[in-house]
């Protein structure tokens, strides 16, 4: 079973850094993606960015482009994203999430929390 685990969230004041990290193990696939969503009080949980094993290919939510970098180290295999000019609206439990090659290949992190303040 894969396995997820996350690291870096904390506190921050706007327009500052954080770097969250996403160790996966317990899988042998050359095909997945892994991404990060988010989720606010009261709000539905949403899509940050998310990038593929296969060609390196990423998206990114609207609201992040220009400020997110999703990279990975496929040796480590973990994830990275780097959050830069952070928002108070950034503020948010930010999971990762891992996709295999199937729709039985889910999987989420534990959560870790983001919060920035203004």
């Amino acid at each position: 079973e894969v396995q997820l685990v996350e690291s870096g969230g904390g506190l921050v004041q706007a327009g500052g850094s954080l770097r969250l990290s996403c160790a996966a193990s317990g899988f042998t696939f050359d095909d997945y993606a892994i991404g990060w969503f988010r989720q606010a009080p009261g709000k539905e949980r949403e899509g940050v960015s998310c990038i593929r094993s296969s060609d390196g290919s990423t998206y990114y939510a609207d609201g992040v482009k220009g400020r997110f970098t999703i990279s990975s180290d496929h040796a480590k295999n973990t994830v990275y994203l780097q959050m830069n000019s952070l928002k108070p609206e950034d503020t948010a439990v930010y999971y990762c999430h891992f996709e295999g090659p199937g729709p039985e290949y889910d999987y989420w992190g534990q959560g870790t929390q983001v919060t920035v303040s203004s």
